[in-house]
């Protein structure tokens, strides 16, 4: 062996020691911070164990990045059962303070002890419902929590790559899945004891938290509630994309609801600027389109409502003020942000599906 192996060697012995010997040191700096609260009547095993490393951490006794005893290694120092250690690593993973490894244990992953919870929220993109959802969502948690926002632009190996890189760093996952079986494999991988499916429903394995919208037969109601006033145009339009992140359920909705009523109806891929004509309701999910066909109306001097008529999905501010006012058909994303926050603050189970709210204004 030469002298630079040799050196080599001694180098990594040393560092072997001296990570073993502030290893030992953390671990012992835990147990000492546990039993100082031992004697504290008010607080059960389960709370000396999760104020023990907290207050650990805030003494600077550990730091982010080192490793924690095992469950193994807690019960022979400190005699709690499993399941009470159990229990407490589960509480700080969830708070965002430690995290868990697969087969390398538990780390202190951030040295942030006031917060509650550490929140992955992943949607489809920063369009103005979502922002809706967002606002009440971040003000109805309050203060102490962290909030880290992705999105995944309808895309599945961006969907993919996001729940891989924030798999076991966060203690609640808030999540606007993609319609695609492969998004349900990956969701049904999740712990659903902290996780909430949002705005889009998929159909997963196991029992599970959802706060979502039901876009056929609530599309098709609406429809039939605006009967009358669609009966006033010659022709009936709606803009529908295949491929995209447009429910497809409307598009069967509005299928079924102009063939039951025997309506002049028809789907385009999308609106050419400069084709309006007079006579037609134009039906569009997408607000680019929507500001397109408004701009035309106002260029070819028809008025919304007795010329033309325009009908929208997803309300919001812009809509209710811009020409008089766009008809909608909506789910209430802010009151779905604010029961978002509940169930998270709260994590008491929570299944329902939001109803459609037709709004009427002069665009029809």
């Amino acid at each position: 062996m030469n002298i630079l192996n040799l050196i080599s060697n001694k180098k990594t012995l040393m560092f072997n020691a001296e990570y073993s010997f502030n290893t030992r040191k953390s671990m012992s700096s835990i147990y000492l911070k546990v039993r100082a609260l031992q004697n504290i009547n008010t607080l059960s095993k389960h709370e000396q164990l999760v104020k023990g490393m907290i207050d650990a951490i805030d003494d600077k006794l550990i730091f982010r990045g080192d490793r924690l005893p095992s469950v193994n290694q807690m019960i022979s120092e400190l005699g709690f059962a499993r399941e009470t250690i159990v229990k407490a690593y589960k509480e700080l993973i969830n708070r965002g303070i430690i995290e868990s490894k697969n087969r390398h244990g538990y780390y202190v992953l951030n040295d942030a002890t006031e917060q509650v919870v550490k929140i992955a929220l992943i949607l489809y993109a920063f369009d103005n419902f979502q922002e809706n959802f967002y606002r009440n969502f971040r003000e109805a948690l309050g203060a102490n929590v962290q909030l880290d926002v992705f999105f995944h632009h309808n895309n599945i190996e961006i969907f993919e790559s996001i729940l891989i890189n924030i798999q076991g760093k966060y203690g609640m996952h808030v999540v606007a899945p993609i319609p695609d079986p492969k998004a349900q494999l990956l969701l049904n991988k999740m712990a659903f004891n902290k996780f909430l499916m949002i705005d889009r429903y998929v159909p997963l394995k196991g029992d599970y938290s959802f706060l979502v919208q039901e876009f056929e037969k609530s599309s098709y109601n609406i429809f039939v509630e605006l009967i009358e006033e669609i009966r006033k145009y010659d022709e009936f339009v709606f803009f529908f994309k295949k491929g995209t992140a447009e429910p497809v359920e409307i598009l069967r909705a509005f299928k079924k609801f102009i063939k039951n009523f025997g309506l002049n109806g028809r789907i385009a891929e999308e609106y050419i600027p400069g084709t309006i004509t007079k006579g037609t309701l134009y039906f569009t999910i997408h607000n680019p389109e929507l500001y397109a066909i408004i701009k035309d109306a106002i260029t070819q001097g028809f008025t919304l409502g007795r010329d033309i008529g325009l009908l929208s999905h997803n309300d919001d501010i812009v809509k209710e003020i811009i020409s008089g006012g766009i008809t909608t058909f909506s789910t209430d994303f802010g009151e779905m942000g604010k029961m978002a926050a509940t169930f998270v603050l709260s994590r008491v189970k929570i299944q329902m599906v939001l109803p459609m709210k037709l709004l009427r204004r002069g665009s029809l």
